[in-house]
């Protein structure tokens, strides 16, 4: 190892400022707010533009970021469907954790503590999960071993951590579909007979794994999650660019395709990531004037006029490098394996905004370790989501004072 020459001290690499210093409050958090304002006035004009943009622009510049992403990663010669263990990952899981619980405690009143991502509730949906005939032999696995159907709870959310005007949110959705009555053991022990099912609207995800998720939630407590992308010292500005791609004003959540952005097991040695993409190709016209809740009087006009459905979709790795388990940035390319079809989200025509099944959302627990074993989550981010999301939903029930429920499919509220 090199050494400093004899009377010279030797340098240190410069270290950016703490989310916790003074330098933070006096420039990188006002530097973080100057950010979002010009972004969220900017989405006020995207009507003009950004459909378009993301027609015909949006593809080609996130294929290139990915492109460009994938030349910097090294080639680390795993297997297929094969998991190893992050170095220090149960020590960034606690941080992660003891992170977001500060936030809650700090953001939050008891009785109205929210989750911290995935925040806002757009609506808690009933719905049909129905599993389709013909799907390839390979993906007969699990809940898709049969052709059945299914009730389900779908919650349409927004992504946090505040519950803002959706005009002023990050342009992001995400769904948790809670399949219903499904038998066999589960990996969790808390619920015995749900599946559930968590994707977002970004095609990958924001940290490449659980080490960096734990810096970028220390900027966040710290009300700068700008300085987390530039960082002149371990920049992530390309993570952002992606994440801005698929950050656009939403026109209505039932129109956005999902994606699970992390794999799971789909049988034996087989991993896979899951889609959720609408089968119509209807279109929202975002309001003049956008209400503070625009999104879910969106959701309320499309099933007032009649019933929704999603094509819920998998996608098999095939290559271990370019489809990777424990790095959530990088998108499974298309070309090399196709999403197929498994089944069906039916959204009957219903009412679902009134106060009583509203609050039935903060019942609610979705966890991905709500599975069978056969859909067993795979990588550093999933195996964090399990302690993660279990102990953060129990605070957050704990400051609201509700119990938390196993839903039967049965539950009925007011019109």
């Amino acid at each position: 190892m090199p050494t400093a020459p004899p009377g010279r001290p030797r340098r240190r690499r410069p270290r950016f400022p703490s989310p916790t210093g003074l330098f933070t409050f006096v420039f990188l958090r006002p530097l973080s707010d100057l950010f979002l304002w010009v972004w969220r006035l900017e989405r006020r004009v995207e009507f003009l533009y950004r459909p378009l943009f993301d027609r015909w622009l949006r593809p080609p510049l996130f294929g290139w970021a990915q492109s460009v992403q994938n030349t910097r990663r090294q080639d680390e010669h795993f297997e297929i469907a094969e998991e190893r263990l992050l170095p220090g990952e149960d020590q960034y899981t606690r941080d992660i954790i003891d992170e977001l619980a500060r936030f809650t405690r700090e953001n939050w009143l008891p009785g109205g503590a929210q989750r911290f991502g995935n925040t806002k509730t757009f609506g808690v949906l009933r719905a049909e999960f129905t599993v389709l005939p013909g799907a390839p032999v390979g993906l007969r696995n699990g809940l898709f071993a049969e052709p059945r159907s299914y009730p389900a709870w779908v919650r349409f959310s927004g992504p946090g951590p505040y519950a803002p005007p959706d005009i002023e949110d990050y342009g992001q959705c995400s769904v948790g579909i809670k399949v219903i009555g499904v038998p066999g053991p589960k990996l969790m022990e808390d619920e015995r007979f749900t599946q559930d099912l968590i994707l977002v609207s970004p095609a990958s995800f924001v940290t490449p794994n659980i080490k960096e998720n734990a810096t970028l939630q220390r900027w966040v407590r710290a009300k700068a999650p700008l300085a987390y992308a530039i960082n002149p010292f371990d920049p992530h500005l390309l993570h952002l660019f992606m994440q801005l791609l698929y950050s656009p004003m939403l026109a209505n959540p039932l129109e956005v395709q999902y994606y699970s952005n992390v794999p799971f097991l789909l049988g034996d040695g087989q991993a896979v990531q899951y889609s959720l993409k609408p089968c119509s190709r209807a279109r929202t016209r975002i309001p003049a004037r956008p209400a503070e809740n625009y999104l879910r009087d969106a959701m309320t006009r499309t099933l007032d006029a009649g019933p929704w459905t999603f094509d819920f979709m998998v996608q098999v790795q095939t290559d271990p490098f370019l489809m990777p388990i424990e790095d959530a940035t990088v998108k499974w390319p298309e070309e090399l394996s196709a999403y197929v079809p498994v089944a069906r989200l039916r959204l009957p025509a219903q009412r679902f905004d009134s106060a009583e099944q509203l609050a039935f959302a903060d019942v609610l627990r979705y966890n991905p370790w709500h599975s069978l074993p056969e859909h067993k989550p795979l990588g550093n981010s999933n195996r964090a989501r399990k302690q993660m999301y279990w102990e953060l939903a129990r605070l957050r029930q704990a400051m609201n004072q509700v119990e938390h429920l196993e839903p039967t499919g049965k539950e009925q509220f007011p019109a």
